[in-house]
């Protein structure tokens, strides 16, 4: 999983087509790197390490202050698929997963557009 969340931030960084999604991250990804890595160990059934530091991840309400529009959402999906095949993650996994984050990064946006 850490080597999924790293591709992802590295693809962010690196990758023009992500530009817009990299802006409402700030000026660095560690922070991001590791509490993604620390969230999506306990919703995959591992260690809940983001619980276990922040309490309840309360997505929505945790991502309100951040612009998020469908512009962010499908650039989120996009570097995540991005990663997730350039890491090869199990086809049938990344089937399932691809429709959660797409479920999830759509009910996050909270900008028109």
């Amino acid at each position: 999983m850490r080597t999924l969340v790293d591709r992802f931030y590295d693809l962010m960084d690196l990758e023009p087509a992500y530009a817009r999604l990299r802006e409402v991250h700030g000026s660095t990804l560690d922070d991001a790197r590791d509490k993604l890595f620390w969230f999506l160990c306990g919703w995959l059934g591992g260690p809940n390490h983001y619980i276990e530091r922040f309490g309840h991840p309360r997505l929505r309400a945790r991502h309100l202050p951040f612009p998020i529009a469908s512009v962010e959402r499908d650039q989120w999906l996009a570097c995540m698929y991005q990663a997730m095949e350039e890491v090869q993650v199990d086809p049938e996994l990344r089937a399932r997963l691809e429709r959660s984050f797409f479920d999830t990064a759509d009910w996050m946006r909270n900008r028109a557009g």
